[in-house]
């Protein structure tokens, strides 16, 4: 005796009608379409915040090292020109080993002063840019759109009440 359809059976297998298998597909179509594109977001912002640590803590250490390093080149008799520009090689120095830490690749330092640079009681600011390169973005795609983002930092840091 045939079997009737109107009541809700269906043939078996690969005939007409069937659809065995496809709650596999269609889970697998999902995983690729839903998953891979949150997988990415996740590591790219791994990723973009690396990079605002890197910037933040390069910033940091670039002011201190310009006021160190001023100071130790004041006290062994240069002249206060001469102090400004190995405290700005420093900070460039302590930024790029910063970022390097974080496997960020340069960090572009610029130092501003108020008042006379490396006098007592003055302030020795840093700023920090550092690029940050989107990952898997393939190297003629980058070439043609820039695949990263520009962070930066600013830190401060004080001139003791220092006297040579």
């Amino acid at each position: 005796m045939p079997r009737d359809e109107s009541r809700g059976h269906r043939p078996r297998g690969g005939g007409p009608g069937g659809d065995d298998g496809a709650a596999a597909v269609e889970f697998l179509a999902l995983t690729l379409v839903l998953l891979l594109p949150i997988l990415y977001l996740v590591v790219a912002m791994t990723r973009v915040q690396a990079g605002a640590y890197a910037a933040e803590g390069a910033a940091y250490a670039a002011a201190r090292a310009a006021v160190v390093t001023g100071l130790d080149a004041l006290d062994a008799g240069l002249e206060p020109a001469a102090a400004t520009q190995a405290a700005r090689e420093s900070a460039a120095l302590a930024a790029e080993v910063v970022a390097g830490d974080f496997g960020i690749g340069a960090a572009r330092v610029e130092l501003d002063c108020d008042a006379q640079c490396l006098s007592a009681g003055s302030t020795v600011r840093a700023r920090v840019e550092i690029d940050v390169a989107l990952p898997g973005v393939p190297a003629f795609v980058s070439a043609v759109i820039p695949a990263r983002v520009t962070l930066d930092a600013t830190a401060a840091s004080p001139v003791d009440g220092y006297v040579p």
